[in-house]
């Protein structure tokens, strides 16, 4: 089998740009090759497809793969709500740092409970001082909330969790079976992935980024979220080019849709945790029987092995636990947690699980066996904390005019502005025929 399993080597692509974020890691460098990585297997999954008479050379604008890694969207005329929670970010403990993420309102009301105070910023901060990093992480977690306390390098290294991640492959491809591919007539070497339908479970960051990706490509991507859920300021980056629907996989009549729906995929992108799908009633060998010939690639936070690997985690906190905050902080010569300049962790992960299903797509067209890819946040953390700081050019601050695609995209919300694309194939051009859309705004079906 020939499944990616790296990032691809400099000489593999064709870079055009200037310009790298200021941090401690190769940030830039990891944006460059997590981007060539979705443009070389979509290169050969045309080859491998017949839509080209060669695969297709690849290139990518480092600045903008740079800034794809921030927020890819500017609203005109109107603001985005915040990206955090009030109480959300890092905090001093009685012996170093923790971060807690309260963006969902149960881990919000989560942290509070074990805190045992109200919520205000303040509040919080005071009661966060009586508690050792770790006792408090714990306590979260084990109230259903979600926290990390900062880590060193070495400290994260002799941790089980952290020794666990770090023997884990970048992908790890499990359980090959055969797959045989659904004819899809409206593809074409312009718009490879016309007429794939991509079954896309997943939630905040890394997951979204993989289907957006593809959907920019011309996979038709149907998001299912739970009834009510949103993600704020967010949302508008990530639901690109997607359908968004709503199901209770609880509920029987709903279930039953999601099992045509599923049955009749392509391709499944979910995040869910080790087990999490399994209580749902849909663990790998019942997925198999609805969908024997959907690609599956999927993610977690900490890993898929050791004993974080069914904890609940986002890039944010994988950066204060795996030492990347820490490193940052001595990088910096500052004292408190010196973080990414962008959620690098997700985002990669995002482009390298969108290069999987199409590594995946084009082992079955070969006629080879397929097998499930899992990736997670703490695996690209260790990929980064390896990687040595090529990229050169000015510092990246913000985005400049000339950074976005002319014209305007008009999103559910208001107007604004979509930074252009930063992958490009001689043969498929990178574009999304669907604006930003709400989370349940389309019916759950295939169109």
């Amino acid at each position: 089998m020939t499944l990616l399993s790296a990032l691809p080597a400099p000489e593999a692509y064709r870079l055009t740009g200037t310009g790298k974020w200021r941090s401690a890691f190769a940030v830039t460098d990891l944006a460059n090759a997590s981007v060539a990585a979705v443009g070389l297997e979509l290169s050969r999954l045309i080859e491998a497809l017949n839509l080209a008479s060669q695969a297709p050379e690849v290139t990518v604008n480092q600045r903008l793969a740079s800034l794809w890694f921030s927020y890819s969207f500017r609203p005109e005329g109107w603001e985005l709500p915040s990206l955090w929670d009030s109480i959300a970010g890092v905090y001093q403990t009685a012996d170093g740092w923790i971060r807690l993420h309260t963006n969902l309102p149960h881990h919000r009301r989560a942290a509070l409970k074990v805190l045992g105070c109200a919520g205000g910023r303040e509040a919080v901060a005071a009661a966060v001082k009586h508690w050792q990093a770790d006792s408090l992480e714990g306590e979260i977690v084990s109230a259903g909330g979600v926290a990390a306390a900062m880590r060193s390098r070495s400290e994260w290294l002799a941790h089980p969790q952290g020794r666990a991640a770090a023997a884990e492959p970048l992908i790890h491809w499990a359980a090959p079976r055969a797959i045989r591919l659904r004819e899809r007539p409206e593809a074409t070497a312009a718009r490879p992935l016309a007429g794939l339908r991509v079954l896309d479970l997943t939630r905040v960051l890394a997951g979204p980024v993989s289907t957006r990706t593809l959907a920019g490509f011309g996979a038709g991507v149907l998001r299912i979220d739970p009834p009510g859920w949103d993600e704020p300021g967010v949302i508008t980056d990530i639901s690109l080019g997607k359908r968004m629907a709503a199901l209770d996989l609880t509920k029987g009549e709903d279930r039953l849709v999601f099992e045509t729906l599923l049955a009749q995929a392509d391709v499944l992108v979910h995040g869910y945790r080790p087990g999490a799908l399994d209580g749902l009633g849909y663990g790998r060998e019942t997925r198999g029987l609805i969908a024997p010939n959907a690609v599956e690639v999927t993610l977690d936070a900490y890993g898929w092995t050791g004993p974080w690997a069914a904890r609940r985690g986002f890039d944010s906190l994988v950066q204060m636990s795996a030492g990347i905050a820490d490193a940052g902080r001595i990088w910096s010569e500052t004292d408190s947690p010196h973080p990414l300049p962008v959620q690098a962790l997700d985002h990669a992960t995002g482009y390298l699980m969108a290069a999987a299903v199409l590594s995946a797509l084009a082992a079955a067209a070969r006629g080879e066996t397929v097998p499930a890819a899992h990736l997670s946040l703490a695996r690209t953390a260790e990929l980064l904390a390896g990687m040595q700081r090529l990229a050169d050019g000015p510092e990246i601050r913000k985005p400049a005019d000339s950074d976005y695609a002319p014209g305007t995209e008009n999103s559910a919300w208001g107007p604004g502005r979509r930074l252009a694309a930063a992958l490009h194939l001689d043969t498929s051009p990178l574009h999304w025929n669907l604006p930003a859309n709400r989370c349940n705004s389309a019916p759950a079906c295939w169109r």
